[in-house]
């Protein structure tokens, strides 16, 4: 008889694998976004929600977990009808905070300022929810619950505390703001939940801060102190205007505050993709849904080589831009060199104007087809997640949000993907 040693190995949880692929194809991203962008010169800016709901088709349905791609449903006229409802909304409000900064002075642009940054954080959580709800995967919807104005009450303070604390108060105000979300998502029954802390994003952050932010203080001090605030008003006293600059302190002020921001431009440009890049992976090895755990594995380098292709085919179309609006400058006025002045100012006008949008409707889809296309193809390829079978025990739950908030976001410019 073969007896059985019952206190063997006990069994190993799931490990992580890599379930997540983007299957989409560059070229047929860089065909949508182009029409895109025509199609939204050619319509004064209107197609704008028609392009918005096919790009997120296209990265929703070419992000596949575990071999089934993501669903969105959403659709152009929802965004359109929800714009239109937050302008009208958004209208007598601009119009009553123009009258009473009118009336009463500069106290009110303070509170329109805050009020609108308020509604801001408002219709980011509302939009959040709209577009939960118009993803699917497997046929079950993610939804989202929770007041959007506490959200929004939370938010602000958390920003608040940024500014005072020169951002050391970023990597809690974020992990505060995504709990916040998260406890808030689902997925059909399954709850959300995000487990990432502020202290660990800010020991993996306090470097880049440190580089960044100490020598712009020390920057703005040397500015300050270089001037000499009693001579500041020798001018009025009848002293030469020429020897102000020096006698004032002005000039190495201005030498001064000059290589704080060359200093603060270029550690922006070249950490900036760093801390990103530590932002998504620190954001999305947090969240959870019920037993479902992801990691993000993505690499630095990854996201350098997004802002290099971005920044190569920048200067590409920079120089094909700047050359054909030469040549068809000199041309428009070899041709308008005969006309009377009025009729050539007008053509001159409307041509500068035509040069504008189209250079920044091509900006706009460099944007698109190189960075958001690629951060998000570099994010998707880098997750791991364990404890894939909880997904199909899920129940469907939740209902389809209004488009409102989403709309409010987009006229108030705080909207995404």
């Amino acid at each position: 008889m073969t007896v059985t040693d019952a206190t063997g190995p006990s069994p190993q949880p799931f490990a992580p694998a890599r379930v997540v692929r983007f299957i989409g194809e560059s070229r047929a991203f860089w065909r949508l976004v182009s029409r895109g962008a025509v199609l939204l010169m050619l319509t004064l800016g209107i197609y704008r929600f028609w392009l918005t709901t096919d790009i997120r088709r296209f990265l929703w349905s070419n992000t596949a977990l575990a071999e089934e791609s993501f669903e969105y449903t959403g659709t152009a006229r929802e965004l359109l009808l929800g714009f239109l409802i937050a302008i009208a909304v958004l209208v007598p409000l601009y119009a009553a905070f123009f009258l009473l900064t009118l009336a009463a002075g500069q106290a009110w642009t303070l509170t329109s300022i805050l009020v609108l940054t308020f509604l801001g954080h408002y219709a980011v959580f509302r939009a959040r929810r709209y577009r939960l709800t118009r993803t699917i995967y497997r046929g079950v919807r993610f939804h989202q619950t929770g007041s959007a104005w506490r959200y929004a009450v939370c938010a602000v303070f958390w920003w608040t505390l940024i500014i005072l604390t020169l951002g050391l108060a970023y990597p809690f105000a974020q992990s505060q703001l995504e709990r916040f979300k998260m406890r808030n998502t689902f997925f059909g029954d399954l709850p959300g939940r995000f487990e990432g802390t502020g202290m660990r994003l800010l020991l993996r952050g306090f470097l880049l801060w440190l580089v960044t932010m100490v020598p712009f203080i020390v920057g703005v001090a040397a500015s300050l102190l270089a001037v000499n605030w009693s001579g500041v008003t020798s001018i009025a006293s009848g002293d030469d205007a020429s020897n102000w600059l020096e006698s004032s302190g002005f000039a190495g002020a201005i030498v001064f505050a000059v290589l704080t921001g060359v200093w603060l431009v270029l550690s922006v440009a070249i950490l900036y993709p760093i801390f990103q890049a530590m932002m998504l992976r620190w954001w999305a090895s947090g969240v959870r849904f019920g037993d479902v755990a992801v990691t993000s594995r993505l690499r630095t380098g990854a996201v350098f080589g997004v802002y290099a292709r971005f920044v190569g085919y920048a200067l590409l179309f920079t120089l094909a831009a700047g050359s054909i609006v030469g040549v068809g400058a000199f041309l428009l006025q070899t041709v308008i060199g005969q006309a009377d002045s009025l009729r050539a100012e007008i053509v001159t006008t409307v041509a500068g104007i035509g040069s504008y949008v189209a250079m920044a409707l091509g900006y706009s889809t460099i944007y698109q087809a190189t960075f958001k296309l690629g951060l998000w193809r570099c994010l998707a390829e880098s997750l791991e997640m364990s404890n894939l079978e909880r997904l199909d025990r899920v129940a469907a739950t939740g209902e389809a949000a209004s488009p409102v908030g989403e709309g409010l976001a987009d006229a108030l410019n705080v909207g995404g993907l």
